[in-house]
């Protein structure tokens, strides 16, 4: 049963939710633990508190039951006062909302009596933050399951209470949690696009979603067909679809929140719907997961949804480059030779690289219309599981100075970037000897060669480049992220886009 998300805000408790829940500091926990009624009348959380059960440890819960309303108490420790940033809150919200819907508790409020107000509103956006994220489930094709977490409930509340001391901020903590919906919202979508199988999700399935949001949210839609895209000369893109009985699309969205005078922030996402590898065929374990090699693409359609909801007062275009990349007797072969939107030829060696083929053509697309600024996002290369892990992503450009901005939205999301160098020897390694470049350039800083070849699509325009590759896809599971798609940078580029 699908949930349906409601919250509020308020100055007082609320009684009627089934867990009440404080998150709290280890130099807090003392004074709490005296006065925190009723727990605290008959001494048992001092008890807990002398043999160490409970010290309000980072990640550290306690679930207590007591006659009364709310019935439940849950304590979320956050650690040393000191060592608390933005990250933690979330965090803390996320292993709570995971707790508290594993014992099937569908309301709960976020006591946050702790916080002043100079603070509270930050911090509660950071707690629906978390709690938002690990709500999310894609469970569209299973059927019902009533032993499930919640399963049996199809409204999930969610209240902050703060004291009256807070009663001034309500007004500016309802518009703050309105717009984190919005975004959160936003982020399932993304999710969702991503964890979409791939028999129903083709270039024309993304295409239908991004004509359904213009619909939805005023945004002008652009969509480019085989014939269109062979009349402006989308080679690299072509090349990378001709192995597909999917036909390839570009799909252009358009928001403007400013005059016709003000160049657009440029979004570009690679659209990959699922990638075999082509002829330089993957190998069968794993290969499942190729599904996600759109993600790119989803962030950027789930940012343009976002934008136009909240209204923002620039202008924004996002471009998705979306095909199939799959062997057949008219894929495109190692060795051959196409020429791009630019004119440039490109040598394609390898046609398990073919995420910067198509960014190649969307970049210089989306370069004649002169943005301001050109961002693209794409799952692009395994190198950069190898140089960063699954937590941290690769910004590479032209302009430190937008890197640098979108590393620190970055860390204001928990979505973190960390930036490699683009030194103008690493394009010394994708030089043909029969093309203008080839589409790769072996094994040595691979992440790195793969942007040197983006960047001789994008000309003078300030631009980066973030690889997803480790971030796009969570394998286990963890609080706030459930195995599947993650959604990343989403919050990240609304965060940006925002500060402009």
């Amino acid at each position: 049963m699908a949930m349906k998300v409601t919250y509020s805000c308020s100055a007082t408790m609320q009684q009627d939710v089934a867990c009440r829940v404080i998150m709290v500091s280890a130099q807090q926990w003392p004074d709490l633990a005296l006065s925190l009624s009723p727990w605290s009348d008959d001494g048992m959380l001092s008890a807990l508190m002398a043999d160490g059960e409970f010290s309000a440890k980072s990640e550290q819960t306690l679930m207590l039951h007591a006659a009364g309303n709310p019935p439940r108490l849950m304590l979320v420790g956050l650690g040393d006062e000191d060592k608390i940033t933005k990250r933690v809150y979330r965090a803390a919200a996320s292993l709570a909302v995971q707790q508290l819907r594993q014992r099937q508790l569908s309301s709960w409020v976020f006591d946050l009596h702790l916080f002043c107000a100079d603070t509270v509103v930050d911090v509660a956006d950071c707690l629906f933050d978390g709690a938002l994220l690990e709500l999310y489930r894609f469970e569209r094709y299973k059927s019902a399951d009533p032993t499930a977490a919640c399963s049996n409930a199809a409204d999930i509340e969610l209240c902050c209470a703060f004291g009256a001391i807070a009663v001034n901020v309500l007004p500016v903590l309802q518009q703050r949690l309105n717009q984190r919906q919005i975004v959160s919202t936003g982020v399932c979508l993304a999710r969702d696009l991503v964890n979409e199988p791939s028999n129903v999700k083709t270039p024309i399935y993304l295409a239908q979603t991004a004509w359904q949001l213009a619909q939805d949210y005023q945004l002008t839609c652009t969509l480019l067909g085989p014939a269109e895209l062979e009349r402006q000369g989308f080679g690299a893109l072509l090349a990378v679809a001709k192995g597909s009985i999917c036909e390839p699309r570009l799909i252009v969205l358009e928001y403007k929140g400013a005059g016709d005078d003000s160049a657009p922030i440029a979004l570009v996402g690679k659209g990959v719907t699922f990638d075999s590898g082509g002829i330089s065929l993957k190998p069968g374990e794993g290969m499942d997961q190729m599904k996600m090699d759109m993600a790119g693409g989803a962030a950027v359609l789930a940012t343009m949804s976002i934008i136009a909801q909240l209204q923002l007062p620039i202008n924004v275009i996002g471009v998705v480059p979306a095909v199939e990349n799959m062997p057949s007797g008219s894929a495109t072969r190692p060795g051959d030779i196409v020429t791009s939107l630019s004119g440039q030829t490109i040598e394609i060696l390898n046609t398990d690289a073919e995420g910067r083929l198509i960014l190649a053509d969307a970049l210089a697309w989306v370069g004649k219309k002169s943005p301001a600024q050109i961002i693209d996002l794409a799952t692009l290369t395994g190198a950069c599981i190898l140089a960063l892990g699954h937590h941290t992503s690769a910004v590479l450009g032209n302009d430190d100075s937008l890197a640098q901005a979108l590393c620190q939205a970055g860390e204001a999301t928990g979505e973190r970037l960390w930036q490699l160098p683009l030194f103008a020897e690493y394009a010394e390694q994708i030089k043909s000897q029969v093309a203008d470049m080839k589409n790769i350039g072996g094994r040595p800083a691979g992440t790195i060669t793969a942007a040197a070849f983006l960047q001789k699509f994008v000309g003078q325009t300030p631009w980066a480049h973030l690889d997803i590759a480790g971030t796009a896809w969570e394998e286990k599971g963890k609080p706030g992220q459930p195995s599947g798609a993650t959604g990343f940078g989403v919050r990240l580029l609304v965060e940006y886009l925002q500060s402009r």
